[in-house]
């Protein structure tokens, strides 16, 4: 079995398994108490905590660890608002933020809190300038990903950053995807990332707050971890964590060069094997082992599991695996296809004999999903000319209205419309996709009593 989804989580680091099992015998005791065993237990908390600040580039005393990447963006997001309420309310966001970031926003926002969000290029890429703009007298807090957990986007932190910097705001990074890769540049303010992105355990997050930095921790008080991670913790889960981050920080210059050939590989050659393939993200700013690509005419949680059926584990942001129907919300800022959306995040290791296999298996396995569903041909030839159409894909969801679409395009003359009748969310976003790839012009949206009508023009 390949496993192909690090960005979700990235296997154990046997380092990490090590330190681990040795510390579960060496720093079970609390590390606050002043007998034999507590003492240990202390060294070791600290010593985890200085090998961390030395890979993110911080003092010691300026990272705590927390129960989990989330908290710790949770905790961040609220001790700098708080700290900063005689500022003002504003924050600021990226419309690609990991969950995580866009629900604190949400809270903020239902406490009475203002949130903008600063929209991204079809590449995923916020414009440092649409922060710049963003920034109000009364901005309290922004938040920046370093890169894009979905599509592999690196952010433009540095310019950011400055940005913030010169308007007297603080800055959150959350660095969950790229600190395996590095330190993150610029002058940011605090930061965040999870352990099991970089081959920690689970249940580990880091937390910074630079000095100098107004931030009220929320909640009920307590003495560790500076009062802004309570409850007892997780030595043994820590100490693995700083060990591992440490190991794989010692192997990513060489790893990089080599996944990047590897993604690159993938980046090329799908779109040459696979028709009617949109690959997205940024294809030079990005994560080494990140690489994301929709297929058109594709359920993606029939494409999942047909892969994984081929040995293949990868993940996907169409809005045809999630409970809810909706696409990605990265995919819908980015403005790219979602359907038969895969992304493929190769852990350090991965040998170029797996990804030779999963371009093997790829073709045929998109092309029987396709042929399950009844998708048009790519080679298609166009029909004879008839009156405009309307396409009636209400209660089907996706791949289906943009295979209808396709099926009846040619029955209508150039500069004929076809309009499809949908109430599924995702057409607002594939429907458009469809008609870039396909050289068609999209021509707006209509709302109807049982959901919406999207026009669609033929131009050739």
């Amino acid at each position: 079995m390949a496993y192909f989804d690090a960005a979700s989580a990235a296997p154990l680091h046997p380092v990490a398994r090590q330190a681990l099992l040795a510390s579960l015998d060496e720093g079970w005791a609390d590390p606050a108490r002043l007998y034999r065993e507590g003492r240990r237990a202390r060294l070791l908390l600290d010593a985890a905590r200085e090998a961390a600040a030395e890979a993110v580039g911080c003092r010691a005393d300026e990272l705590v660890f927390t129960p989990s990447g989330t908290r710790a963006v949770h905790s961040g997001v609220a001790g700098a608002l708080a700290g900063r309420r005689r500022v003002g309310s504003h924050l600021i966001v990226s419309a690609v933020e990991h969950s995580s970031v866009l629900h604190a926003a949400e809270v903020h926002e239902a406490g009475g809190g203002s949130v903008t969000q600063v929209p991204v290029d079809r590449t995923g890429a916020v414009d440092p300038a649409g922060y710049a703009a963003a920034l109000r007298e009364d901005t309290a807090l922004a938040c920046l990903q370093s890169a894009n957990h979905e599509v592999g986007t690196e952010q433009p932190v540095t310019e950011v950053a400055a940005a913030c910097r010169a308007a007297g705001v603080p800055l959150l990074v959350d660095a969950a995807q790229s600190l395996a890769w590095g330190r993150v540049e610029g002058d940011w303010s605090l930061l965040a990332g999870s352990a099991h992105k970089w081959g920690g355990p689970s249940g580990v997050g880091l937390l910074v707050v630079r000095k100098g930095v107004r931030f009220a921790p929320q909640g009920p008080g307590d003495e560790r971890e500076s009062g802004r991670a309570p409850g007892f913790e997780n030595l043994p889960a820590i100490v693995a964590a700083a060990a591992s981050l440490r190991a794989v920080r010692a192997e990513a210059a060489a790893e990089a060069v080599r996944l990047r050939e590897l993604t690159e590989r993938i980046r090329a050659r799908v779109p040459a094997l696979v028709p009617d393939v949109e690959v997205v993200g940024d294809p030079a700013r990005r994560l080494p082992g990140v690489v994301t690509f929709s297929c058109l005419y594709v359920d993606g949680e029939t494409l999942l599991h047909e892969l994984d059926r081929a040995g293949f584990s990868v993940s996907s942001g169409s809005s045809c695996t999630s409970s809810t129907l909706t696409p990605s919300h990265v995919l819908r800022a980015m403005g790219v296809l979602s359907e038969g959306n895969v992304r493929v995040s190769l852990p350090t290791g991965t040998p170029a004999e797996d990804v030779e296999r999963f371009l093997e298996v790829l073709p045929g396995t998109v092309a029987a999903v396709r042929e399950k569903l009844g998708a048009p041909a790519a080679t298609e030839t166009v029909r004879a000319a008839g009156p405009d159409l309307v396409v009636d894909a209400l209660g089907r969801r996706c791949p289906v209205p943009v295979i209808e679409l396709a099926k009846v395009i040619g029955d209508v003359p150039v500069g004929g419309t076809v309009r499809v009748l949908s109430d599924d969310e995702a057409a607002r976003l594939d429907i458009p996709a469809w008609c870039e790839m396909r050289g068609q012009e999209y021509a707006g949206e209509e709302e109807t009593e049982s959901g919406t009508a999207y026009l669609v023009r033929r131009t050739r």
